[in-house]
């Protein structure tokens, strides 16, 4: 049975364009927010730090709880495919309003009430995000029971997305070349992204079948263990999760690349004397640090897959890890003392490459999703936390700054310190390095390997049969 195919190639095409649809909107909010709140709203660092990490400390309690919930109660519209429909409109809105400067506060007020709203659009926006996200990429576990199909759809699914990302990472950047206001760019951005990607979305909805058809959860017995008791008693899990949190860095070429291309000291040509030359340079430092992360991650969706059939997961994400590192390393040496961001290209497009059911004799189909959703979201607020403590750490103030003024904004950079384009420099060289060798760790004790793997793989087919799980063609 699991070397069965079920799903059609359009129903694989309409999951991955939805995936495309996803990854629009959450690039918006994973690459830019950093730079919005900083240097548009101007918002404290210790503010922006706090509500990074208290939000996170909230995911930590509502993201499996989504999880429990999906994986508890079945609509008659299935389990999984409701939740983008009732989900994608407030995503849009929230997203535009996290994007757009309130009406009647100035950049730099320091008025509480544009600090209230701050946090509770982005708390807002994280709660509904999880609602839908966990149920979209638990969505391949019941659409098919083979293992290759099921990792086969998410692998396209979360290339395509990646496109997704691409195309929103880009378009500031290109609106740079003709605007100058960030405002104007991040308010063009969160718009357009909102616009085209959730619907696009909401297609997983109707061009997806559950196939896979789990009875009705019952009360659990005494005895017992609970479902997030489960979870924590998953080493391999927990290994997985640990892994992932510690290699945040993945994120810090897109999140930082709008902060190098403002402070780090780089130019691409002669060092710009107007403010039209200083935000065109902008853009393309931006542009190079982005199409270095693309080619990588991209490289990476593509290949890996390939690799996978005949490597070991873990021994390919342990080298890939170690590799960058190296990459870093010397686009920290190469970048920093010859000035030319061009030479380091290859380097950074390196450094950007980087079973929870068997062993509890449960299927949390959701609830697995919930820790990916988590560990993600925890990783680009450790990024984020990474960029704001460079700020700190480099003694560079956003209320001190205006950024969103082009003329200000280049009388600043030229202002700046070897030492503060120097921290800059390091958010997109070293300390992704530094965040993917931390990262390697805890794969040396991850054992789901080789013959063990198989002896999961058959008898999860019999774990199924005796739990009553039917699958439909």
């Amino acid at each position: 049975m699991e070397q069965k195919k079920y799903v059609s190639r359009r129903e694989s095409v309409t999951y991955a364009v939805a995936a495309l649809g996803q990854g629009l909107v959450y690039s918006c909010m994973s690459s830019y927010i950093t730079d919005f709140y900083m240097n548009v709203l101007m918002l404290t660092p210790w503010f922006v730090i706090m509500l990074m990490l208290l939000a996170r400390v909230w995911d930590a309690v509502n993201d499996p709880l989504m999880g429990m919930i999906v994986d508890r109660h079945t609509t008659k519209w299935g389990r999984m495919k409701p939740y983008p429909v009732f989900t994608a409109i407030p995503i849009a809105l929230l997203t535009i309003l996290m994007f757009i400067r309130p009406i009647g506060f100035e950049a730099g007020s320091q008025s509480k009430l544009l600090y209230v709203y701050v946090a509770v659009v982005y708390v807002l926006w994280g709660m509904v995000y999880t609602s839908s996200d966990v149920p979209f990429w638990s969505m391949p576990n019941v659409m098919t029971p083979n293992p290759a199909e099921r990792g086969n759809i998410i692998s396209y699914g979360r290339t395509v997305g990646g496109i997704g990302s691409a195309v929103t990472v880009a378009l500031p950047i290109i609106v740079g070349f003709f605007i100058s206001d960030s405002a104007t760019k991040y308010a063009i951005m969160a718009i357009s992204m909102s616009v085209i990607g959730m619907p696009l979305f909401v297609l997983s909805s109707f061009g997806v079948k559950e196939r896979i058809v789990h009875p009705n959860a019952t009360k659990r017995a005494p005895g017992e263990p609970s479902t997030l008791s489960r979870i924590f008693h998953c080493k391999p899990l927990m290994l997985v999760v640990l892994s992932g949190t510690l290699s945040f860095g993945r994120y810090m070429l897109q999140s930082a690349a709008p902060h190098v291309a403002r402070y780090a000291g780089f130019y691409i040509g002669q060092k710009p004397t107007t403010a039209e030359a200083f935000s065109s340079n902008m853009s393309k430092i931006q542009m190079i640090i982005q199409i270095c992360a693309a080619v990588g991650m991209f490289g990476a969706m593509i290949f890996l897959p390939k690799l996978f059939k005949k490597f070991e997961y873990r021994t390919l994400m342990i080298v890939s890890c170690l590799g960058g590192f190296g990459a870093s390393v010397i686009t920290l040496l190469v970048g920093w003392f010859t000035k030319n961001l061009l030479i380091c290209i290859p380097f950074m497009i390196i450094s950007a490459i980087p079973l929870m059911e068997w062993q509890t004799g449960h299927r949390d189909n959701a609830l697995g999703s919930a820790c990916q959703s988590f560990v993600n979201k925890l990783g680009n607020a450790f990024a984020t936390v990474m960029i704001i403590a460079m700020y700190l750490i480099v003694q560079i103030d956003p209320k001190n700054l205006n950024a969103a003024d082009p003329t200000a904004a280049l009388a600043i950079a030229n202002s700046m310190s070897l030492g503060q384009n120097f921290g800059m420099y390091a958010l997109v060289s070293i300390v992704p390095g530094i965040s993917l060798l931390l990262c390697a760790v805890p794969l040396f004790f991850y054992d789901i390997v080789g013959d063990k793997k198989k002896k999961i793989t058959a008898e999860l087919a019999v774990m199924r049969k005796e739990r009553g799980i039917e699958v439909s063609d």
